[in-house]
């Protein structure tokens, strides 16, 4: 048996810089990684995506830039070169961060799999098959989620993609069709058409981005509808079954049934969290019903000394929470500090091209709560460089108090959306209502400038 002053379990976003700092802070730490270490972020997502997206934007760009004189006679796609360029990025994040945890003093590293036997004692199958026991004075839990499959007759017999084993394909699905159309559905969907699947996404729902506002999801909609993706709403898959290479999909969609045809299925349905690999009812933790590890304002669950950080403790799975949630928990631990969840912005930024960024609450959340607010919209394609740069897709919003003046959120679907979001989330920050932005000077012609005119039509 073997005791630390802190165990890790998992070695995302959240558990390593933990790990590292509380090692420099002077206690004895383990850290557990099962598989890789950098998390879902490194590996599956965020970086490996965001790498292949960006190689779908250059295959697009190289058709779209006929609209602003610029012709490409051939446009060669090499898969093989996408697919050694985003490997290539996520083993050179890997080995940093691996290699950020070995150098560190009082830290450990093992890899394997960790399961509870008590309120702080664990039983680790490492991943050359022994098991050792680790006992500790604090544990914390950031093994975040994994895709959720839909019970749908067949299609464990016919098989799936899921986001991470699409990424492991060498060669691009002739028809791919993804069941859900959130952020990971979305993203997908249009990088592979960009790459030349036949795609087709099929949403339960009346509409897609149903947390967004209705005119965020249309123009949405307008967009990947433009890239021949087709937006299936209202439908769901009911049986799947496969006969050589065609996959046969039976659908109910909008009450009719029909049929359609793929090669590949992408199962993009949500998320749940692996808590259920440790067996936290052994320690008396307590998880919800869908299975998310219940923590209060500083993150702590209902055993005292034991935390959870990131995507399996629910609410917004985003890295940069995950993140945050280090900050909040080494902030209390090793300083003794007082820092809460409580009032923390969530920013986010779905990169579909155009990126939409969102940041505060959206128009119709303004309205359901009763808020008097005043909304300023404003098209893209009255925003001078996106009619500069030839992509006047997209739009940008932000909601307003009518009484102060206040911003409360945004939604830019726009080129750099994510960026220009972000200097309305640091108004937010600092207070400064829309009307400072409205007469602010900014640089022209910036995607910053169309600020400006976005909060002018407030003043019309």
């Amino acid at each position: 048996m073997k005791h630390y002053d802190a165990i890790v379990i998992g070695s995302g976003q959240a558990g390593t810089p933990l790990s590292k700092k509380l090692a420099n802070a002077g206690l004895k730490t383990a850290l557990i990684e099962k598989r890789w270490v950098g998390g879902t972020c490194v590996n599956d997502g965020c970086s490996p995506t965001k790498a292949m997206i960006a190689s779908a934007k250059a295959a697009w760009s190289a058709y779209h830039n006929k609209n602003i004189g610029v012709f490409s006679e051939i446009v060669k796609l090499d898969f093989a070169a996408i697919l050694k360029r985003k490997n290539g990025i996520v083993q050179m994040m890997r080995d940093n961060s691996e290699q950020g945890i070995l150098e560190t003093e009082n830290l450990d590293l093992y890899y394997g799999s960790a399961e509870f036997n008590a309120e702080k004692e664990l039983s680790i199958t490492m991943n050359d098959g022994h098991t050792e026991i680790f006992t500790a004075d604090q544990i914390f839990i950031n093994v975040g989620e994994k895709p959720e499959i839909p019970v749908i007759e067949g299609l464990e017999e016919t098989g799936y993609l899921t986001s991470t084993t699409i990424m492991e394909l060498n060669e691009i699905p002739e028809q791919l069709l993804v069941i859900g159309s959130g952020y990971i559905g979305l993203e997908f969907g249009q990088m592979y058409s960009r790459f030349g699947s036949k795609v087709t996404i099929l949403e339960p729902s009346e509409r897609i981005l149903s947390r967004e506002d209705g005119d965020i999801a249309e123009e949405v909609t307008k967009i990947l509808s433009e890239e021949n993706i087709r937006l299936l709403t209202n439908s769901k898959a009911v049986s799947v079954s496969r006969n050589e290479k065609r996959i046969t999909v039976n659908l109910e969609s909008n009450g009719e049934k029909n049929a359609l045809e793929c090669t590949h299925i992408l199962v993009a349905a949500g998320r749940k969290p692996q808590s259920a690999a440790l067996k936290v009812e052994a320690a008396g933790i307590t998880i919800d019903k869908k299975g998310y590890i219940k923590v209060n304002e500083k993150l702590e669950t209902n055993v005292k000394g034991i935390y959870a950080l990131g995507d399996v403790k629910g609410g917004p799975a985003f890295t940069h929470i995950a993140f945050d949630d280090y900050r909040i928990i080494a902030a209390n631990v090793i300083r003794q500090e007082n820092k809460t969840t409580e009032g923390r912005m969530v920013p986010y930024c779905m990169f579909i091209d155009p990126q939409l960024g969102r940041i505060g609450i959206t128009e119709q959340e303004a309205r359901d709560k009763g808020l008097n607010v005043k909304v300023a919209t404003l098209k893209n394609s009255s925003v001078a460089r996106s009619i500069e740069t030839g992509d006047e897709r997209g739009m940008m919003k932000a909601v307003v108090d009518a009484a102060t003046g206040q911003i409360l959120g945004a939604s830019i679907l726009a080129e750099q959306g994510g960026e220009i979001v972000t200097i309305l989330q640091m108004a937010m920050m600092g207070g400064v209502t829309y009307d400072r932005i409205l007469n602010g000077v900014f640089a022209h012609p910036t995607y910053a400038e169309s600020l400006n005119n976005l909060f002018m039509t407030l003043d019309k």
